[in-house]
């Protein structure tokens, strides 16, 4: 059939796959940091504290207070290529772009700054995508994490008369392509160093204690992650968790402590892994390979190393051209 003359011009039916990961400021510098972490901080998954308390207290002594410190852990790893974990998901998504054929569309956003999950999914479906998948980067579920990312895009989609059809990429904590992705990528980083571990520590981001006890499955899919992780390289790992924020119990033992206690028992050099973290941030390159190498060596450590994220590292990509793909099932023709 041929469209009247008049007729909006009409894009080629295409499916989208949008990689999503938490965000980062534009620049290494407090103002947009604060304006990031506004975002961040005001997001209701993240801080499950009632608004009236907790704006004054975010408008008041965080936002204040923090930019300037969060800043300068930014400004240390900030690369040419600016934040670090936007470079690497940008290079995620360029790594599949072409895994999936000419039908398919690659892009990627962040939760919080740019690109934003709206725009981007906006920009998609003027592109002719009429089904998206929605993948956020996070092996393990957590309702501060995976479930704000599709919340943000659920918001978009209710402002949208003519909405994509929608898929969300589920946990991918305990996928066999997972644990063989962090399998190799361990195994290459550890056989990099020029020491042997006494131990090696699985470093998770931390959550609120009380995330657990309200049925979030983060704590349990971390550790199961933790221990396929270790049936398969054959070595006992440490389980930590990092990035305590605030006076509330957070899941533990913390990855600070564990560190600062391991040369007194003898354990005095040490490598450390992020499965949670799909693409290396201020988390992993400030938080774990310069404050966590001070206090390890400040406790008298001698060896100290972080290991890559799975990045856009071989294995890593590969392991997302299958999950995507298997996601993508009845979409687009199999391989």
């Amino acid at each position: 059939m041929t469209p009247p003359p008049n007729h909006p011009a009409i894009p080629p039916r295409k499916v989208g796959v949008l990689l999503i990961n938490l965000g980062t400021p534009d620049a290494a510098e407090p103002r947009a940091v604060r304006r990031y972490l506004a975002e961040f901080l005001s997001d209701r998954r993240v801080v499950e504290i009632p608004q009236l308390i907790w704006q004054p207290i975010l408008r008041g002594a965080i936002l204040t207070t923090r930019p300037k410190k969060s800043a300068h852990a930014y400004a240390q790893v900030w690369t040419e290529h600016g934040s670090p974990l936007a470079a690497i998901t940008r290079a995620q998504a360029e790594g599949i772009r072409h895994a999936f054929g000419p039908g398919v569309l690659v892009d990627h956003a962040m939760r919080y700054g740019n690109p934003s999950i709206g725009d981007r999914l906006r920009a998609m479906k003027d592109a002719g995508c009429e089904r998206i998948l929605l993948a956020p980067l996070y092996p393990q579920y957590c309702a501060a994490t995976t479930a704000t990312a599709n919340d943000k895009a659920f918001l978009t989609l209710a402002a949208m008369r003519w909405q994509p059809a929608i898929r969300t990429l589920p946990p991918y904590h305990d996928d066999p392509a997972y644990i063989d992705a962090l399998k190799q990528s361990v195994e290459q980083g550890l056989a990099a160093l020029d020491f042997e571990p006494d131990a090696v520590l699985a470093s998770f981001h931390g959550m609120p204690q009380r995330t657990l006890e309200l049925g979030d499955p983060y704590h349990c899919h971390c550790r199961k992650t933790a221990r396929l992780l270790s049936e398969a390289l054959g070595r006992e790992l440490l389980v930590t968790f990092q990035s305590r924020f605030g006076r509330a119990k957070w899941l533990e033992p913390a990855t600070d402590t564990v560190l600062e206690g391991l040369p007194a028992r003898g354990i005095k050099s040490v490598a450390l892994v992020a499965p949670g973290f799909s693409a290396d941030c201020v988390e992993t390159l400030e938080e774990l390979a310069i404050r966590g190498r001070e206090t390890f060596e400040h406790s008298d450590g001698e060896r100290f190393a972080v290991l890559p994220c799975l990045n856009a590292s071989e294995p890593g990509l590969q392991m997302l051209r299958s999950i995507v793909q298997r996601e993508l099932a009845g979409w687009i023709d199999a391989p």
